[in-house]
Formats: C-alpha cells, structure tokens, sequence
C-alpha cells in the first residue's frame, strides 16, 4: 500500500503525531461529518475527523472502508 495515500492520526495513549491507520473505517457523524476510525498496529484504537473530499478520496484509494 502507498504510504502517502495512508491516513494518518494522533496516537493519544503513544502521544505521537502522524501515526499510520490500519483498518481504516469512514463513518458519518451525526451532524454529518466524517470520521476514520482504526488502530496503530500495536492495539492502540485511533479516530480522526475527516473532511467529505479526503474521506471519500480514502475510500476510492482503497486505504479505508466504507462504513455508512
């Protein structure tokens, strides 16, 4: 997989910055934003907010699934 297409989050148990996601998950909020939720590897559960254009652009990459 391509690294510059991963998603990338903040890790708050590790307090790094720009951990990879693996087993991205896109879900939509329910004021209608979306979210990408996964872990780092190590079993470190990690959430970022998404706006609409990277989330679906994550999807279509294949990086994450769909999950609404």
């Amino acid at each position: 997989m391509d690294k510059s297409k991963m998603l990338t989050a903040y890790c708050l148990k590790t307090k790094e910055k720009n951990v990879p996601m693996q087993d991205a998950v896109i879900t939509k909020t329910a004021k209608g934003g979306y979210m990408a939720q996964g872990h780092d590897g190590k079993g470190n559960k990690m959430t970022a907010l998404l706006n609409e254009a990277k989330a679906l652009q994550a999807i279509k990459d294949g990086v994450a699934t769909k999950g609404f």
